[in-house]
């Protein structure tokens, strides 16, 4: 178990295997970090499928609108859509896509991140300063390391909840 020194900041991720701890990064990246907790907070992560899984590379979800598993995933359509809140601008910094990092997933505008994300499976430097890092694994990374791959995977993961840990 991960010490937990913000929850407010702290988020529980349930997978099939068990729970992974995420520290957000809101002194780097405020307005992701909200998002991901007013996401999380209203339940639109529970139940979303990793859409796109890269051996060696990273694990991609958060597609609110298309990836619900529990209300009928489109997997052809997963990974085109968002929330219904606004996009975000980019808040690149200095930190690297580190393994174990929380990215946000966005098309070619850089200012297009909205709800989905990735957990990178290794150093992938070659995303700093391209992709907004808002978070990091603090325990659990196996779980991850675990998550069927495929794009799409033939039978995807999900997340089965995603918690606020000073809400859990």
């Amino acid at each position: 178990m991960a010490e937990i020194k913000d929850p407010e900041n702290t988020i529980l991720m349930e997978l099939k295997d068990g729970t992974v701890t995420i520290e957000l990064l809101p002194d780097i990246a405020p307005e992701h970090c909200a998002r991901m907790k007013e996401l999380a907070r209203e339940g639109a992560y529970d139940g979303v499928i990793f859409h796109r899984v890269i051996d060696g590379f990273m694990a991609q979800t958060g597609d609110v609108e298309h990836g619900n598993a529990d209300k009928g995933a489109n997997i052809r359509m997963a990974g085109t859509g968002g929330s219904d809140k606004p996009d975000l601008p980019a808040e690149f910094s200095g930190i690297p896509h580190d393994r174990g990092t929380l990215g946000a997933a966005r098309s070619s505008n850089p200012n297009s991140a909205n709800s989905q994300f990735f957990i990178n499976f290794n150093d992938n430097h070659f995303l700093n300063r391209q992709y907004t890092v808002y978070g990091r694994v603090i325990a659990g990374m196996e779980h991850i390391d675990a998550i069927i791959r495929g794009e799409p995977p033939a039978n995807p993961d999900k997340m089965i909840s995603v918690k606020v840990a000073a809400d859990a």
